[in-house]
């Protein structure tokens, strides 16, 4: 299972699991596929930010879920 802190290791169509910016606090993750890597960087301590499919909700990648 990759951490998704290296935007080389992200596809569009990706299941990930992200944390949202209100879910933060909690460490809650969401499901979810990649429809935009939001990130500019190749890298980021915290997670790259993308956007979901569903929902259109955005967060940083915490886990790539290989399938």
């Amino acid at each position: 299972m990759l951490s998704g802190k290296n935007r080389s290791d992200l596809t569009i169509g990706a299941l990930v699991d992200i944390v949202l910016k209100k879910d933060q606090p909690t460490g809650r993750l969401t499901r979810g596929h990649v429809k935009r890597i939001l990130t500019k960087s190749p890298s980021h301590p915290h997670g790259i930010k993308v956007m979901l499919e569903e929902g259109d909700q955005v967060g940083r990648v915490q886990a790539i879920i290989q399938e």
